[in-house]
């Protein structure tokens, strides 16, 4: 392969989230299967270097258990000479303390395309970039953050050295791009316009929506977003399952500069079963019985199974459906999990409208009341600026305590993010005025 960048091949992922679903073992091990066999794949398919497009971690700090697998599995590509270039995403980016993805940098596992991802606003700077030597592949990139606050640095960025080196360029990047949204997410992404992503690239290498799809950068080029390793959520399994969205990888072959991609799927579509089972106007043991007969045709071994519940009970709510004991006797038949979904279920003793409305519409609302009457002490509270502060802040408050982390340390990290969101120094350095 020459140093010219004409032929080769290389990996692209985005969005594996590893140590997601904590309080689903079966599914959280699932989607870590999926992950791990993605990084199998990179060295089957002998690709030359792996993009990874932001959030291969679901927190900044995961547990050891969840985060060592995924190292190793990284670890073996580094010593088999195949390059790791990876780039912050909304979950893994973490301003107040070292993530995960700063110690394996240290390792040499694998190198940040984006080194810089913590920027002021507005500040124009020149865009870093690397230089893969063995395929002179010029990579470059930015972070993401959580709630679009990284939507300004793409107007600040200066590409023009990055344009003017020479090789088979990629730019990565952990952002919706709004010419490329599905139909689900308008309305509730903002995103940035693919005119805000660098010109001059071959390959745009994008994360974060957990939806595949391939378009073109700004004067060509090719963009892909390859979905997520697995999802989040049940509507990012439901998607998977009915081949909306890849849940895996892809796979780029080079040739003479031209990129040509590959989706390839690492979680076989028969192991995920998503089924809707509508309740409305039964009594909690019509339900239960409703349920339990859905499982029961949905079941087969080895299976992860997500019922998603809907309709207005007769009376009682969840908690009278049994279902920690249904999900038991499922587990016993040889399924190998069960994620309930409740989030459109109900009972009429529900208050009118609020108990159907989703919970991110609930909270949207709150944060506009908040940003609206914050005092004029918090300026940074206040207004549009206000609300993607404030959801910054309940993120970062709501960081679960991470495994060996004392309490004092996970306590003063909370008030440190908090001060800092607030406008305020935190512990380490000196406080502002109040």
């Amino acid at each position: 392969m020459g140093r010219d960048g004409d032929s080769f091949v290389f990996a692209h992922l985005a969005d594996a989230h590893v140590g997601a679903w904590p309080r689903d073992p079966a599914v959280r091990a699932a989607l870590r299967e999926s992950v791990l066999r993605a990084l199998e794949v990179v060295e089957e398919r002998d690709c030359e270097f792996l993009l990874i497009s932001g959030d291969l971690f679901h927190t900044p700090v995961p547990e050891p258990a969840e985060a060592a697998p995924v190292a190793q599995a990284l670890k073996r590509l580094a010593d088999a000479g195949r390059r790791v270039y990876v780039i912050y995403g909304s979950h893994d980016y973490v301003a107040h303390r070292t993530s995960w993805l700063d110690v394996l940098a240290e390792t040499g596992i694998f190198l940040k395309a984006a080194p810089e991802p913590v920027r002021a606003e507005g500040d124009r700077f020149a865009l870093p970039y690397r230089v893969d030597e063995p395929t002179g592949a010029v990579v470059a990139g930015l972070s993401g953050r959580s709630h679009g606050l990284d939507a300004s640095l793409f107007r600040s960025v200066d590409s023009e050295a990055f344009r003017a080196e020479p090789g088979f360029k990629i730019f990565q990047f952990h952002a919706a791009v709004r010419e490329y949204l599905p139909a689900h997410l308008r309305g509730h992404i903002a995103g940035i316009s693919r005119d805000d992503l660098p010109g001059g690239c071959d390959y745009y290498a994008g994360g974060h929506i957990h939806y595949t799809y391939e378009g073109s950068g700004p004067e060509g080029g090719l963009l892909v977003n390859p979905g997520a390793v697995f999802g989040t959520s049940v509507t990012d399994v439901e998607n998977g399952a009915r081949g909306k969205t890849n849940q895996g990888l892809y796979i780029v072959r080079v040739e003479r500069g031209v990129p040509r991609p590959e989706p390839v799927r690492t979680l076989a579509v028969d192991r995920l079963r998503v089924f809707d089972v509508d309740v409305q106007g039964e009594s909690p043991e019509e339900a239960r019985r409703h349920l339990e007969a859905e499982i029961r045709q949905a079941s087969a071994p080895g299976t992860l199974l997500f019922p998603r519940l809907h309709g207005t009970l007769a009376e009682g709510g969840a908690r009278t459906l049994g279902l920690l004991e249904t999900g038991e006797a499922s587990l016993e038949a040889g399924i190998s999990g069960i994620h309930f979904d409740l989030d459109d279920l109900a009972h009429e003793g529900d208050a009118a409208g609020d108990a159907l409305r989703p919970e991110s519409e609930l909270e949207a609302e709150a944060i506009r009341l908040l940003a609206g009457g914050a005092p004029e002490r918090f300026p940074r509270l206040r207004g549009p600026e206000g609300e993607a502060n404030l959801r910054e802040l309940l993120r970062e408050l709501g960081s679960p305590r991470s495994e060996g982390e004392s309490k004092q340390d996970y306590l003063a990290a909370r008030i440190d993010a908090a001060l800092r969101t607030l406008g305020v120094r935190g512990r380490s350095g000196r406080h502002g005025p109040r």
